[in-house]
């Protein structure tokens, strides 16, 4: 009878000293997400204010590098990073667009085909770990008319990941949109506030200046990252759970 009732407490006690699994977010795309060097500073990537919106149940793990398209980022081996690392429950974001579509550089060019094949990929890859995909489509450039009207950047591979949302029935997120919208409330002139606009001699990382409509400062990228978290609320997933909320005073 001791040894049972010895084993009731053990198990008991277990259940209070075994650490939760902390649930994931991936973050897999390019620069406009990526991790920065203090060397490029102030440059930020969106998924660096991103980590700070969750409660200690949630780790993020960024693995988005600068000019990564999906077919880098497969023939690196950072999307079998995810494979590896991912498990049952854990978010994966997917945001790719900006290099797979520069075709002046070969080496990470993705035709448009190939494009929704590697989303597809990753669709189907991350779902068979019973891990929860949400497609992103690339976030938009810096780019307005004469009449000051934020311009699309981004038309066929925004277009791309709307239609592997849809055949795939996935999650998506259109930060193209958001973000252009974003730009236009700034308007032409100050949006370049959120982007890596710097005159000579105004930092010394960049002492001959810098004009960047594609890569954010750290304003630009908190108001990019709250725009993502805006839109996961709105999707209603489990992570809203896990969001840490203000409290009041």
């Amino acid at each position: 009878m001791k040894k049972i009732s010895w084993l009731a407490f053990s198990i008991i006690l277990l259940s209070f000293t075994m650490p939760i699994r902390q649930k994931k977010i991936w973050l897999c795309g390019d620069s406009t997400i990526a991790i920065k060097q203090t060397t490029a500073y102030p440059e930020t990537g969106w998924g660096m204010p991103f980590v700070h919106f969750w409660d200690s149940t949630i780790q993020v793990q960024n693995l988005a590098k600068n000019g990564r398209s999906t077919k880098t980022f497969i023939n690196e081996g950072l999307w079998q990073q995810v494979i590896d690392g991912a498990r049952e429950g854990d978010y994966i974001f997917i945001q790719f667009g900006h290099n797979d579509e520069s075709k002046e550089k070969v080496d990470r060019y993705t035709n448009p085909e190939d494009f929704k094949a590697n989303l597809t990929k990753f669709v189907k890859e991350a779902r068979a770990l019973k891990a929860i995909p949400i497609l992103l489509t690339p976030v938009s450039r810096r780019k307005f008319n004469e009449a000051g009207i934020a311009q699309e950047t981004h038309i066929i591979y925004t277009q791309l990941v709307k239609e592997v949302a849809d055949s795939e029935k996935v999650l998506w997120i259109d930060l193209d949109t958001k973000s252009r919208s974003l730009y236009q409330d700034f308007g032409k002139d100050n949006s370049t506030l959120l982007f890596l606009q710097l005159k000579a001699g105004e930092h010394p990382n960049y002492p001959d200046g810098k004009i960047d409509n594609t890569h954010f400062s750290e304003l630009g990228a908190r108001l990019i990252a709250q725009l993502v978290l805006k839109e996961i609320q709105a999707l209603n997933t489990s992570l809203n759970q896990h969001i840490i909320v203000p409290k009041k005073k």
